[in-house]
C-alpha cells in the first residue's frame, strides 16, 4: 500500500481527525487531533496491519510560529512489517496536564516510552497503569524537555545528592569484579 494510500484511508474513516497530510522521500507524516486517538491507533493496528509500535515521544511546539499547531504534540511511530509500510502519527495535545489517552490497552510495550514521555516532557497518559518516573529521581522538579525548564539551574553549594556516596560504594565494588582489576580467575 503507498503512503497516499492510507492517508486516504485514514481520512475516509476519520475526516474529522485528521488535519494535515505529509510526505517526505516516502515517510508518511499525519496531523491528527487528539480526541479519538486510540480508535486511530486500533485502525493503524487492526485494520491496515501496523503492529509494530516502533517508537512513541513527546514534543514541545510551545516556541514554534506555526498556526494551527498545539503547544505539545505525542508522536507514534507504526510499522507493518508484513506489508512493508509505516506512519509517522502526530498527536495534538493542547493541555499536557489533560494528556492524551494511554496507547498501553493497544500494545503494552506503549508503556514504559509513555512513562519516559511523561518524565522528560511532562504530557499525561489518561489511564496508564502506573505513570510514573522512569529516568529520573521521585523528588525531582518539572520536565527537563519543556522548552520553560530551566536551563541553568542555580548552584546549591556543597550539597551533595544523598544516594552519591551508596552509588560511588556500588561502583567500586563492580570495579573490583571487572576483568581490568578484580578477582582473578584462573
Amino acid at each position: 500500500m503507498e503512503s497516499l494510500e492510507i492517508a486516504d484511508r485514514l481520512r475516509g474513516f476519520f475526516p474529522e481527525e485528521v488535519l494535515d497530510v505529509r510526505e517526505f522521500r516516502g515517510q508518511l507524516a499525519v496531523l491528527v487531533r487528539s480526541g479519538r486517538i486510540l480508535e486511530l491507533l486500533a485502525y493503524l493496528r487492526d485494520v491496515l496491519d501496523m503492529r509494530h509500535l516502533q517508537a512513541l515521544c513527546g514534543v514541545d511546539n510551545s516556541r514554534r510560529n506555526e498556526p494551527g499547531l498545539s503547544p505539545f504534540e505525542v508522536v507514534y511511530h507504526l510499522y507493518s512489517i508484513r506489508q512493508r509500510h509505516g506512519i509517522r502519527l502526530r498527536a495534538m495535545v493542547d493541555d499536557p496536564e489533560e494528556g492524551i489517552d494511554s496507547a498501553v490497552p493497544l500494545w503494552t510495550g506503549a508503556n514504559w516510552l509513555e512513562r519516559e514521555t511523561w518524565d522528560l516532557v511532562g504530557i499525561h497518559f489518561r489511564g496508564h497503569p502506573d505513570l510514573r518516573r522512569i529516568l529520573l529521581p521521585d523528588d525531582w522538579q518539572g520536565h527537563p524537555l519543556r522548552k520553560e525548564y530551566p536551563v541553568k539551574i542555580p548552584a546549591r553549594g556543597h550539597e551533595e545528592w544523598e544516594g552519591l556516596t551508596a552509588l560511588r560504594k556500588r561502583a567500586a565494588e563492580l570495579d573490583a569484579l571487572s576483568w581490568q582489576g578484580g578477582a582473578r580467575h584462573e
